[in-house]
């Protein structure tokens, strides 16, 4: 009898089946593990969303925070500093001359009657005057207040300089400089007169005084304080 032929598998064609299954292997795997890959961005999306929009919330608060700040400083800001400001105006009085009333030390308002009445003539005494400076009233021979005021403000450092009767000047104490009656420098090292402001009185008797803005007569010059 015949015997059967056996069936000899080439070794290239096996070869060939060989790499076909390997690669539909890694096909399958890829496959299987391509949902997984996109159900991890969909899952990393959230995170990143839910950031976005802490990030903004926080932003806007931190806005809401700053015009709060803001609005806070420029309230204590304006408390303070209105005050500070207004302080270096010098007030109306309401009167026709637009000046401000004369005070004594206590803070009264001076009236040219009874201030007469207190002080002899060539009497030259302090009161409170424009921005709230000492300056001097002066009496004149006749028993009337002179026109004109005088700033009783040193114009070398700033000290307050005495009226001394004895030598009819004013001589400062702390550096020596010395002024006429009406203020005039007779003596350095101050290097400018007393500054002037002027002397009224209203209708009811009061003593006011109002800025001097006209030309020194004691220099023939524009006041150094304008």
């Amino acid at each position: 009898a015949e015997r059967p032929t056996k069936f000899v598998q080439h070794p290239t064609e096996f070869t060939m089946k060989f790499i076909a299954a390997i690669l539909s292997l890694f096909a399958a795997s890829a496959s299987a593990f391509a949902p997984a890959q996109i159900n991890n961005a969909r899952s990393a999306v959230a995170p990143v969303k839910a950031a976005a929009e802490e990030l903004y919330i926080d932003e806007e608060r931190r806005f809401i925070m700053n015009l709060i700040v803001v609005g806070a400083g420029a309230v204590t800001v304006g408390a303070l500093g209105i005050p500070y400001i207004a302080f270096f105006v010098p007030p109306g009085s309401g009167g026709g001359s637009g000046g401000i009333p004369a005070k004594d030390a206590l803070g009264n308002d001076l009236f040219a009657a009874s201030y007469l009445e207190s002080h002899p003539a060539n009497d030259r005494s302090l009161a409170q005057g424009l921005k709230g400076d000492a300056t001097y009233l002066i009496v004149k021979e006749d028993k009337t207040i002179e026109k004109y005021g005088l700033n009783a403000v040193c114009t070398h450092l700033g000290c307050v300089v005495p009226w001394s009767a004895a030598n009819n000047k004013f001589m400062c104490p702390c550096h020596g400089s010395q002024y006429s009656p009406d203020g005039a420098v007779v003596r350095g090292p101050a290097p400018l007169p007393l500054a002037l402001a002027h002397c009224d009185t209203d209708e009811s008797g009061k003593i006011l005084f109002s800025p001097w803005t006209e030309t020194d007569f004691r220099t023939g010059e524009k006041g150094w304080w304008n």
